[in-house]
């Protein structure tokens, strides 16, 4: 059968030419091909000439307003895409391009979108971004009409294609918001005084090397701003002059003044009130990572039930088609019980669980190191201070008491690093109670074998 972009159905606009399901489709490939356009060429021929009037030894000038939003927001969009893809490969009971091309040019636009946008934030040319913006409105407005047309041939939440649809409305939208918050924040088109941002201090200083709060998200959660270390690793021996120095936010005096602050503004001095309010945030960051690490711990169990269900199956039970405009709508349900879908959100779920348990070591090791240099530079403070023989009566010195300030400050700095393992404990013991419960008491692995007159009888719960 030759491939055609409607198959082998009639194109028929008799309802209206937004009635057909196919010129909806191909309307949705108007922004992808627009971004690609024009972005291609600014990536390609122009950026040589622009980057070279940059030189940085660093990944990133500076983050644009909502910066991680974005980034989360787009690894949700490819996510969603991918599913989209998917979707309309399964249901394509005959050569119809147009279910999942779409997706696919949809996915390379996405691809590039990230990619532009990094360039740009490298560049610090925030007038570029009006192409995104553009893109958002087009993809969030042919999505839309999609959607309604959808609910007016009677395609609801029991169709995936459906659910697809109305993700990515939400999806584009949200990034449509995030560049009008770009927008209202640096002014760069629309205004008369646009606001000029420089980069940070520490990107200036040539001897800060240490990148990690100053890098996009993907490179972040990767390290991926790591390879060149690591590769001059690998040749020869590193010293502290190659690590270089720390950003400022790292140092122990920026965070002795941090602690300080916090513990002189209080009528009633606590330090744990004022560990709280320094450090606070963090932690909190930390405690989050490790939950949502726990949480997509479940989703081990469920795929593995849900695959050992399918595959048990020793009939397979035809489920009923929806067929409208001569398609085939895969129902929702459907999609998520075939065991090549549950084996691919294990690995993805996997993946996020690994990322989100690293950040949330990284994070609680980060603040507890912190918090570790602010309170010995507030001790040694108080302790130069202080006559150390009125005290002690000549029995301790200053080096002894150094020592035990040291001992007690490690001992704060390990409380930190466990910190999100207490906050964790009802969620991990739910997650071996799941576990257990899909190892050892699934119908697969319950069996009871009774004997009787006739043979043995097997019974699966």
């Amino acid at each position: 059968m030759p491939l055609s972009f409607c198959g082998n159905t009639t194109y028929n606009v008799n309802n209206g030419v937004l009635s057909n399901i196919c010129f909806l489709d191909a309307l949705n490939l108007v922004p992808h091909v627009f971004l690609l356009f024009i972005t291609f060429p600014i990536l390609f021929i122009g950026w040589g000439s622009q980057s070279s009037k940059v030189q940085i030894h660093h990944n990133t000038w500076l983050h644009f307003p909502g910066h991680n939003l974005r980034w989360v927001l787009t690894f949700v969009l490819l996510f969603v895409h991918v599913c989209e893809i998917s979707e309309g490969i399964v249901s394509n009971s005959s050569v119809h391009l147009h279910l999942f091309m779409p997706a696919t040019v949809g996915f390379i636009a996405a691809t590039t979108s990230i990619i532009y946008y990094h360039n740009i934030e490298t560049s610090n040319f925030p007038k570029l971004l009006l192409a995104l913006f553009l893109y958002w409105v087009l993809a969030f407005v042919a999505k839309t009409i999609k959607l309604v047309k959808y609910w007016e041939k009677d395609i609801r939440l029991e169709q995936l294609r459906f659910c697809i649809t109305g993700a990515m409305v939400v999806l584009y939208g949200l990034l449509m918001m995030v560049e009008i918050n770009v927008i209202r924040v640096r002014k760069y088109v629309f205004f008369n005084n646009p606001q000029k941002v420089n980069p940070a201090e520490d990107l200036q200083d040539l001897g800060v090397r240490f990148l990690q709060p100053f890098v996009n998200l993907l490179s972040k959660a990767t390290y991926w701003w790591m390879n060149p270390l690591i590769v001059s690793a690998h040749r020869r021996p590193i010293d502290l002059k190659i690590i270089g120095k720390l950003p400022i936010a790292m140092r122990a005096l920026t965070n002795y003044f941090n602690l300080k602050n916090a513990y002189e503004e209080q009528r009633n001095p606590s330090i744990w009130r004022a560990i709280y309010k320094a450090f606070g945030r963090p932690i909190l960051l930390s405690s989050t990572f490790r939950y949502m690490a726990d949480l997509l711990g479940f989703a081990g169990p469920l795929c593995i039930s849900g695959i050992i269900q399918c595959i048990s199956k020793r009939r397979k039970i035809e489920q009923e088609q929806t067929l409208i405009t001569s398609l085939y709508y895969l129902p929702s349900q459907e999609f998520l019980e075939d065991y090549y879908v549950l084996s691919v959100l294990l690995f993805l779920a996997l993946i996020l669980q690994r990322t989100f348990l690293q950040a949330s070591y990284y994070v609680a090791i980060e603040t507890g190191v912190n918090l570790r240099g602010a309170l010995l530079a507030m001790i040694y403070n108080k302790i130069l201070r202080l006559s150390t023989s009125n005290m002690s009566m000549g029995e301790m010195t200053l080096g002894q008491i150094n020592n035990l300030v040291a001992i007690e400050t490690n001992q704060l700095m390990w409380f930190l690093f466990l910190c999100p393992n207490l906050w964790a404990m009802p969620i991990l013991t739910l997650h071996d109670v799941a576990h257990f419960k899909s190892t050892f008491l699934s119908p697969g692995s319950c069996a009871i074998r009774r004997e009787g007159e006739g043979g043995t009888i097997a019974h699966l719960y």
